[in-house]
């Protein structure tokens, strides 16, 4: 049961689509310095363009999603048309597969399949084909974007420590890969040896490999409510995971009235 609403979403959102600006060349079009890399938006309308405005004000002009569009909230047909009218780069998640499947979803907890069969009633057979076509591993520019592992992306194993990381560094072939899937932000690198990083930001070094996970749009689960998502500085060689406040109560309301769990709204407000 497909509607308009992801289109209208979407047209609140002035993406650049020229190469100029007040009839003048405008170089972060044609020379695009910053990427917004976010994934695990979960159908979270309002943190979704929470994340978008907030990297438009950081000056970036090109964007990559990690996958999980869709599941545990209750705007996915907007979420997905939103994504969809960015034209960018995506990957496949686990709740994408889920939800663009008829498969059982037995193998995901209950909150996760009530909210997937919701979903599935909710997308039309066009949008759920557009999910099954996303690939699961994409190369972008001079990096690598993965929702899950590089060692197996489909088998949707988690990385939350360093002997994790080394198994995806190994199928790794650019200095710099993207992923998401824990909802929590982490920084990997490895050179003699991998290694997490502390803080927010990292400076990427020559010789060096990243492993960077920029958190969840939609649902984050490491203690902060607030959407994460990486800005990478093309130029300056940074990468730096960002919080956005977004319309808690809003969302929340939405969850109830599509008679979805009350946990998923409940858990929002709690970073987990």
């Amino acid at each position: 049961m497909a509607s308009d609403g992801g289109a209208r979403a979407a047209e609140r959102l002035d993406f650049p689509s020229a190469h100029h600006k007040n009839g003048q060349l405008n170089p972060a079009l044609v020379f695009p310095m910053k990427f917004a890399i976010f994934g695990d938006i979960h159908a979270n309308l309002e943190a979704l363009q929470a994340v978008l405005a907030d990297s438009q004000a950081q000056g970036c002009a090109n964007y990559v999603c990690l996958g999980d569009i869709v599941g545990y909230a209750a705007n996915p047909v907007e979420c997905l048309e939103i994504v969809r009218s960015m034209n960018c780069p995506v990957v496949r998640g686990n709740h994408d597969e889920g939800a663009a499947s008829n498969s059982s979803l037995e193998e995901l907890n209950p909150l996760a399949q009530r909210a997937l069969l919701w979903t599935r009633d909710q997308l039309a057979d066009e949008q759920r084909q557009w999910l099954r076509d996303l690939k699961l591993v994409r190369q972008v520019r001079d990096f690598t974007v993965v929702h899950a592992t590089l060692d197996s992306p489909g088998s949707w194993g988690y990385v939350t420590n360093r002997f994790d990381a080394m198994a995806s560094f190994s199928y790794q072939f650019t200095q710099v890969c993207f992923y998401g899937h824990t909802h929590v932000p982490r920084i990997f690198e490895k050179d003699d040896t991998v290694r997490g990083l502390r803080g927010d930001e990292v400076h990427l070094h020559r010789g060096v490999k990243y492993f960077i996970n920029v958190g969840s749009v939609g649902q984050p689960r490491d203690g902060d409510w607030r959407s994460a998502y990486a800005v990478y500085d093309v130029q300056a060689q940074t990468v730096q995971v960002r919080r956005v406040e977004y319309d808690l109560p809003a969302t929340q309301g939405k969850i109830l009235e599509a008679g979805l769990p009350s946990l998923l709204a409940e858990r929002l407000s709690l970073g987990k």
